[in-house]
């Protein structure tokens, strides 16, 4: 193996933080998603290593970082001085509120709702996680309309996710037998959803997936 650098290690640590997802889908025991942690832990723990080695941060760095933020970003939690608030927002909205507010003052200068999602998202994460920051940012949804508008009636007959991923999977089936890229597809859609609502991200990868 050659010399680890930051590039050379994301794809082990989007390996770990899909193996931490799976052990949580599948309910496997307490002892394998402790094991799982670790590895992902491993992972923050090289790259800062690495950091470290050029002088640019330590692991400690990141993990002062990490409680200046949540206390930075959590106002309606910690006081300034990281000691509790004697009392909390009643409602997970007022909280999604209070955070967002604060990453709007922390960024006066941010107007694209979508920046910060990453392009290397599946596209459906990035769909749904496009969705999320337009309805926070009071941005309209794309129009439902024919063909879509059956699919969508349909969805809302649903009564659990495993209905969902069952279409989901069959749209997938069917766009294949069809020759298209289903995630290709989306990515496509959701850049132009994006463009559509005044934002400029990095335009969809072309190629196959």
């Amino acid at each position: 193996m050659g010399a680890l650098t930051h590039a050379s290690l994301v794809e082990y640590l989007l390996e770990e933080a899909y193996e931490v997802a799976e052990t949580i889908e599948e309910g496997h025991p307490d002892s394998e998603l402790l094991g799982e942690l670790g590895d992902v832990l491993l992972q923050v723990v090289l790259h800062a290593r690495l950091a470290e080695e050029r002088g640019a941060f330590t692991f400690d760095d990141v993990a002062r970082g990490l409680g200046a933020k949540m206390i930075r970003r959590n106002p309606h939690v910690f006081r300034p001085d990281g000691t509790l608030q004697d009392s909390f927002p009643a409602t997970v909205e007022q909280i999604v509120q209070k955070w967002d507010a604060v990453k709007r003052a922390e960024k006066p200068g941010r107007r694209d709702p979508f920046e910060g999602i990453p392009q290397a998202l599946p596209a459906l994460a990035r769909a749904q996680k496009s969705l999320d920051r337009a309805a926070r940012a009071g941005v309209a949804a794309p129009p439902v309309v024919e063909p879509v508008t059956p699919v969508v009636e349909l969805v809302e007959t649903f009564a659990t996710e495993e209905d969902l991923g069952k279409l989901l999977f069959a749209v997938v089936r069917s766009a294949h037998d069809s020759g298209f890229d289903a995630e290709r597809a989306l990515r496509g859609a959701v850049w132009q959803y994006q463009q559509g609502t005044g934002g400029n991200p990095a335009a969809p990868n072309p190629a196959p997936s």
